[in-house]
């Protein structure tokens, strides 16, 4: 088994077509249809794998907005 990937303090967007603009900077040219297979393929196993880690105490999240209600305010 290989070693885990690590993203510590890396943030990524989602969008396939950032991924896809990302790719041709670095010389690499395919297609928003290529990327969003890999996405169908790979993603779901990506997902299970993080959705098993147990959370520590150094992950940090950014949350971009957050609403608290107080007594239904």
């Amino acid at each position: 088994m290989s070693a885990p990937v690590s993203y510590k303090r890396h943030r990524f967007p989602l969008s396939l077509r950032l991924v896809e603009e990302m790719l041709l900077e670095r010389g690499i040219l395919v297609s928003y249809e290529t990327i969003r297979r890999w996405a169908l393929k790979f993603g779901p196993g990506y997902a299970r794998r993080l959705k098993c880690k147990t959370p520590s105490r150094h992950d940090i999240w950014h949350l971009d907005e957050v609403v608290v209600a107080i007594a239904g305010k």
